[in-house]
């Protein structure tokens, strides 16, 4: 809070942002993304018969954790790709690498000449989506529309556990994705291919750090000696017909009287008025 003596004063609108960080040392250095619990996974088909992909969605719902309370004390690599995003000192997000993508044993084969792709339909901005690999060369890439990237994905039919990540917190998460039908000639979707939407939900749980919060305040100072038959007022200008008398209770700063006053408005200006 900064401390002011004004006789008047502009208040600009600002942005402030405050991160509250770990001290804790860590207890070991993770190698790996741990999938945060066991696999989810969609059964992806091909029926040729209605000439359209098909999926199955499982009835779990997968748990977006933090590090902080999946592996309490421990820590990724600086140098891994994904530190940035999912570190306690950094970003610190909750994540969960439980939902991935395989295909049906049973799935008639692919008409020749296409290929399979998955698409996001929807989703909030700040469920993140990577595609994820432990092995050299490591990766963390983002994909289905994260940070700019395409919203499809060319999937071979491996099984594939892409990242999810969100900022902790008690909210939850939806994303839809479909997968469809490309031909390889032409590169246009095949027509009515694509399977019926997939929706796809996360929980979500907060990191256990206290939540800060900061609150833009004015403070209004005067001498201690100028506290006799005088009171502060405000105005919209300096050269405004009418003042209102501020009625906040003063409170001593530092030695001085002044008054701690929200900054919502976009121009004030005060004044000290004698009175007899």
């Amino acid at each position: 809070m900064k401390k002011m003596i004004v006789r008047s004063l502009l208040v600009p609108a600002a942005a402030i942002t405050v991160m509250c960080g770990i001290s804790a040392a860590p207890a070991a250095v993770l190698t790996a993304v741990p999938m945060q619990g066991g696999m989810v996974m969609p059964m992806v088909s091909y029926n040729a018969a209605a000439g359209k992909m098909h999926v199955m969605m499982p009835g779990e719902i997968p748990q977006l954790t933090p590090l902080l309370v999946s592996h309490p004390g421990d820590s990724f690599d600086p140098a891994d790709p994904w530190f940035d995003a999912l570190d306690p000192s950094r970003q610190g997000a909750s994540f969960s690498r439980r939902y991935g993508f395989v295909m049906d044993t049973m799935s008639d084969p692919l008409p020749a000449g296409t290929q399979m792709w998955i698409r996001k339909l929807s989703g909030p901005a700040d469920l993140k989506i990577y595609r994820y690999s432990s092995s050299a060369p490591k990766a963390f890439a983002p994909i289905f529309g994260t940070d700019g990237a395409t919203n499809a994905l060319y999937w071979s039919g491996m099984m594939f556990h892409p990242a999810v990540a969100a900022p902790p917190g008690s909210n939850s998460y939806t994303a839809t994705f479909e997968v469809f039908l490309l031909d390889t000639t032409t590169g246009q979707e095949v027509p009515n291919s694509s399977s019926d939407p997939l929706i796809f939900n996360w929980t979500n749980v907060p990191d256990g750090r206290p939540v800060l919060s900061l609150a833009q305040k004015i403070v209004v100072a005067w001498p201690s000696a100028t506290t006799t038959n005088w009171v502060l007022e405000s105005a919209s200008s300096v050269n405004a017909t009418s003042w209102t008398m501020v009625t906040n209770t003063p409170v001593i700063m530092d030695g001085q009287p002044c008054v701690v006053l929200d900054a919502s408005a976009t121009q004030q200006c005060f004044r000290m008025r004698y009175v007899p």
